[in-house]
């Protein structure tokens, strides 16, 4: 059934797909650079808040990987997207480097709460004051609630622990701008004019990339670099697409079947 769709867009993940911190997945220059020959559209989908898009494209470049700016989607630009629809002023709980991608959204006064990955700014204080403002009102929002995320010495927390923390202790919901939700795959593909039918996603977290996709109505890929641990793909329903050993497997699978 797959290898009879009309394949017209690939998402890639970033961090831990093509890349964990500072080095490449081995052999994903290359790879990218053979999936370019092929007759489909490329967006870059993350939901990495730790740096901003300008930070995270300086990274790549260095890594030798050719990627455009206007090829990469952020769930801090799906957060910011949000915050000026709502006109909000928002506590931002994100990583300095990330504030950039920030920049012009008034914070004076805060009545709205964006939370991500900012391991310097959860401390006690910091979502002290956060809890008070979503008590008194102030809608929550989180870039995306990741459990956790691969670094060089190993796994850490993602946002995702403190998100359903501020949630228990206020009794709301969190609005989730990234993946794996609908809207934030949809909002990737709608610069490219694909429909989620035509586009496979390849990514090494199985619920936000992999299992957010498949409910978008995309092909799932799950490659077992970055954050991916063993039976991961038993995770979810339906299982992935496919479960490849890296991204190179990937894209050599896409090329041979799906084009």
């Amino acid at each position: 059934m797959a290898a009879r769709r009309v394949l017209k867009a690939v998402l890639v993940d970033l961090s831990g797909t093509l890349h964990i911190e500072d080095s490449a997945v081995p052999g994903s220059q290359e790879a990218l650079k053979r999936l370019r020959s092929a007759p489909v559209a490329i967006r870059f989908v993350t939901n990495t808040t730790k740096e901003s898009k300008r930070d995270l494209l300086e990274r790549l470049r260095k890594l030798e990987f050719d990627i455009a700016e206007d090829e990469i989607f952020t769930s801090l630009t799906a957060a910011r997207n949000l915050l000026e629809q709502k006109q909000v002023r928002p506590l931002l709980l994100v990583d300095d480097n990330a504030l950039h991608d920030f920049r012009g959204i008034p914070t004076n006064d805060p009545n709205a709460v964006v939370i991500g990955l900012a391991p310097e700014h959860s401390n006690y204080q910091m979502m002290n004051e956060a809890f008070r403002l979503i008590l008194d009102g102030a809608p929550l929002i989180a870039i995306h609630k990741a459990r956790y995320y691969k670094r060089k010495d190993g796994l850490a927390l993602g946002p995702g622990p403190f998100v359903t923390g501020l949630e228990y202790a206020t009794d709301t919901k969190a609005t989730v701008v990234g993946k794996p939700e609908t809207t934030f795959f949809l909002e990737a593909l709608r610069g490219i004019g694909c429909k989620p039918e035509e586009t496979v996603m390849i990514g090494d977290d199985c619920r936000d990339d992999v299992g957010g996709a498949q409910n978008a109505g995309m092909l799932g890929i799950l490659v077992k670099t970055g954050k991916y641990r063993a039976a991961d793909e038993d995770k979810i329903k339906p299982a992935p697409y496919l479960t490849c050993e890296s991204f190179p497997q990937a894209v050599d699978h896409i090329l041979q079947h799906l084009l």
